[in-house]
């Protein structure tokens, strides 16, 4: 890989930020506030990395429109009352961004959060000014649809083939062979290395700080 890549997206949550078990919870006692079938562990990790919405569609598709407006409150409520911090990332991630800018890499986050939900968690992290570009699904397609990853190669002027996906979940490596471009597999998110695998990254990581031996 070394010298191969001039661009590497990630993904955000569970990939640079540890905050799985939380957006798990989060859906749950939404779930719960609403009398609605409360989603297994997996299941709720299973639609993280997707829109919240698309992700409320997979978990919920028999609930009407009012009720999952509902849900959909109430997660935010849920989520937003906890203060995020630049310990709430991986352990080594900050320090590796900075190391991948150093040394020229172009970087950038494609996430299924909301433009106001990743602000806020970039400026609770101090990582906002570590990203040439990020992108969210609420302005454009939620993943596994390329359009994220296509804006973001098309503003940095990138090729396909120097651009790298970095993420935890099988929507991640989904969109990023949607898009024509090559995928890093981390297991310290959602979904097990059996899963990841299967959509062919080059190759699959405990921990997104892992890069920096392959560069």
């Amino acid at each position: 890989m070394k010298n191969k890549f001039d661009l590497m997206i990630f993904d955000w949550d569970g990939t640079l930020v540890n905050s799985i078990d939380w957006i798990v919870s989060c859906l749950q006692q939404a779930a719960a506030k609403m009398d609605c079938n409360i989603p297994t562990d997996q299941a709720a990790k299973d639609v993280i990395g997707l829109s919240l919405v698309k992700a409320l569609d997979e978990l919920f598709p028999d609930v009407d429109t009012e009720t999952k407006e509902q849900l959909i409150e109430n997660y935010r409520q849920r989520f937003f009352s906890r203060q995020l911090s630049r310990n709430d990332l991986f352990p080594g991630v900050f320090d590796m961004l900075v190391e991948l800018k150093q040394a020229g890499f172009q970087l950038a986050v494609a996430t299924g959060k909301t433009r106001a939900g990743l602000d806020k968690a970039l400026a609770s992290t101090g990582t906002k000014e570590l990203f040439n570009i990020t992108r969210c699904a609420d302005e454009t397609d939620s993943k596994p649809a390329p359009k994220m990853i296509r804006e973001i190669i098309d503003q940095l002027a990138v090729a396909n083939h120097r651009s790298l996906m970095i993420g935890d979940s099988v929507h991640d490596l989904q969109m990023a062979a949607n898009a024509g471009i090559s995928s890093v597999a981390v297991t310290c998110g959602v979904h097990t290395p059996e899963r990841l695998e299967a959509y062919k990254p080059l190759c699959c990581l405990t921990q997104a700080t892992e890069i920096l031996d392959l560069i």
